[in-house]
């Protein structure tokens, strides 16, 4: 079949290439240019016609299908495949944490290890535990008593990256008992 004097498959693979690239610079830029519309996501549009001119050419070239047959199915094959990317892959990433970096100022007031033992007018280290990982820091005592390896501390303030922090046995038992 023609269609404006060229071959169907002609069209199909120039669709192709022009989507693809168009996907490409897509890939590259688009964080510049955020969709107001969340169906209508340009990646999904620029997917849905490289996935459809993709499927299109190679069942040209490969089949004896009628092309009237080949551009519904190619069609219907990419809204498929879209949907499923839209579903599997581009939601559950849109709806995810955007990072898992934290700010200093998280950190006050949670409950950490000492792995490196804290003077009484030095530093030492902390180990502090939570669901994204683990996080290291340079520690000093808050009350400028020495603290030993293996015991808990509670984050009091943090500045410059340095956390001061007091022994947490104060705290638990005070509070928690």
């Amino acid at each position: 079949m023609e269609l404006f004097g060229y071959p169907l498959s002609t069209i199909y693979l120039g669709s192709f290439i022009v989507f693809g690239c168009i996907t490409f610079v897509y890939i590259l830029f688009g964080d510049m240019l955020d969709a107001a519309v969340d169906f209508l996501h340009p990646s999904l549009i620029l997917s849905f016609f490289t996935i459809g001119t993709a499927s299109g050419y190679l069942l040209e070239i490969m089949t004896g299908i009628n092309s009237w047959f080949i551009m519904v199915f190619s069609g219907l094959l990419s809204l498929l495949l879209v949907t499923l990317l839209n579903v599997f892959v581009l939601m559950p990433i849109r709806s995810s944490e955007e990072s898992l970096a934290y700010r200093d100022e998280d950190l006050k007031g949670r409950v950490g290890t000492v792995l490196t033992s804290v003077p009484t007018d030095g530093f030492g280290e902390i180990l502090i535990e939570g669901i994204s990982g683990r996080i290291s820091k340079s520690a000093i005592s808050m009350d400028n008593k020495p603290i030993s390896q293996g015991e808990k501390v509670l984050i009091i303030d943090i500045q410059k990256g340095v956390v001061s922090v007091m022994r947490y046995e104060q705290v638990e038992q005070t509070y928690i008992h």
